[in-house]
């Protein structure tokens, strides 16, 4: 049976670094038989469908593809469109949807075993808010991110390598997985 998937990529066309034409992404993923491969801006989110089974699978191919063809090697956080959009559903601040740069989602590798939520605290401006529900960290950061030290210290704090869109991005993502399960 036919899935739609998310790909999210870590560290891809930020800075000058890891630089990945989108082209040439989509390129690897077809030449995988995946269908319907379509991404979402230049920081590297993608949506296409498979039978495959195993998402661990299609990750590793596409690490090691990248590997291979452009010297370095991505983090590939793929998930089914169903949780993407349980992530979407289950946000804890629904009033931050109103100014969607300040909601971030962090899409966690794995279920942290030893979450530091204190540090968390420890670390948040009054004005941020966070939650951590399953693998999915919620950080309302109303003054930005660039200067949060909550923000930075996700994954030293939650013991798990993660990556991180703003709600636009996340609802822009979806959007593009919905038309993709219409369309299939």
């Amino acid at each position: 049976m036919m899935k739609t998937f998310i790909a999210l990529f870590r560290g891809i066309n930020v800075g000058g670094n890891a630089v990945l034409p989108m082209k040439d992404l989509v390129g690897i993923l077809e030449a995988f038989d995946l269908q319907d491969v379509r991404t979402y801006i230049q920081s590297g989110n993608v949506v296409f469908r498979s039978t495959e089974e195993d998402p661990s699978r299609i990750s590793n191919r596409i690490s090691a593809e990248i590997r291979n063809r452009f010297g370095f090697e991505p983090q590939v956080l793929l998930m089914e469109s169903t949780e993407m959009k349980k992530a979407l559903e289950a946000n804890p601040f629904p009033e931050a949807e109103s100014e969607p740069k300040t909601l971030h989602l962090s899409f966690l590798s794995a279920l942290p075993e030893n979450p530091d939520l204190q540090g968390l605290e420890n670390l948040r401006k009054d004005s941020e808010r966070f939650a951590l529900k399953g693998v999915v960290f919620y950080l309302h950061a109303p003054e930005g991110i660039g200067r949060s030290k909550l923000a930075a210290n996700i994954e030293k704090l939650l013991g798990v390598p993660s990556t991180s869109r703003n709600w636009r991005t996340v609802t822009g993502i979806m959007a593009l997985a919905r038309s993709s399960e219409s369309a299939g």
